[in-house]
C-alpha cells in the first residue's frame, strides 16, 4: 500500500514539475454572451417551436420548449419579445398570413399561461413572406412551420 502511495505522489511531483512547451499554453476562451441579452436568449434557450402542416397547436416538444423561454423571461423580467409567426410557401397569402397569426398567438397563450406577462409579447405573423429557411422541399418547408420568439 505504501509503494502505490509513493508512486502515486511521485508520478504527481513528475508532472507538476513538468514545463509545457508554448503551443500547450495557449488557450482559447469564446467570449459568452453576456447574460439576459438576445444574443444569450438565441444562443443557450431555444428561440424556436415548430408545428406541423397546417396547424397552430402547440407540440410537446413545443411545450417544453416555451417553459424554457418562461424561465429565461422570468429570470430577466425586464426584456420583452416579438414573437413571429411563420408558415411555409405553400397555400395562399391570407391563409398562411393567418395561420402564422395562429402560431404566434399559440405561443404568446402559453407563455403567459407559464407566469410571463402578457403586456411583455407582441406577435406578428410572416405568413409566408419571409421564411426563415431557404429551400422548396419538405425539409425547408418543415423550418418554416415556426413561431420564433426574438427578444427585443
Amino acid at each position: 500500500m505504501k509503494q502505490k502511495l509513493l508512486a502515486i505522489l511521485t508520478g504527481a511531483a513528475l508532472l507538476a514539475g513538468c514545463e509545457c512547451g508554448q503551443e500547450d499554453q495557449n488557450v482559447i476562451i469564446g467570449s459568452a454572451p453576456t447574460p439576459g441579452t438576445a444574443e444569450d436568449f438565441r444562443l443557450n434557450i431555444k428561440d424556436r417551436v415548430f408545428f406541423p402542416l397546417n396547424k397552430s397547436n402547440l407540440t410537446t416538444e413545443a411545450h417544453e420548449t416555451l417553459k424554457s423561454q418562461a424561465g429565461w423571461l422570468k429570470t430577466y423580467a425586464n426584456t420583452n419579445i416579438i414573437v413571429e409567426g411563420h408558415c411555409d410557401e405553400r397555400g395562399t397569402l391570407e391563409y398562411n398570413q393567418a395561420l402564422g397569426a395562429h402560431r404566434a398567438a399559440s405561443v404568446k397563450k402559453n407563455l403567459s399561461h407559464l407566469g410571463v406577462n402578457s403586456k411583455r409579447i407582441q406577435t406578428i405573423s410572416y405568413g409566408k413572406s419571409k421564411p426563415p429557411v431557404d429551400g422548396h422541399n419538405e425539409s425547408a418547408w418543415a423550418q418554416n412551420r415556426t413561431a420564433v420568439t426574438v427578444v427585443e
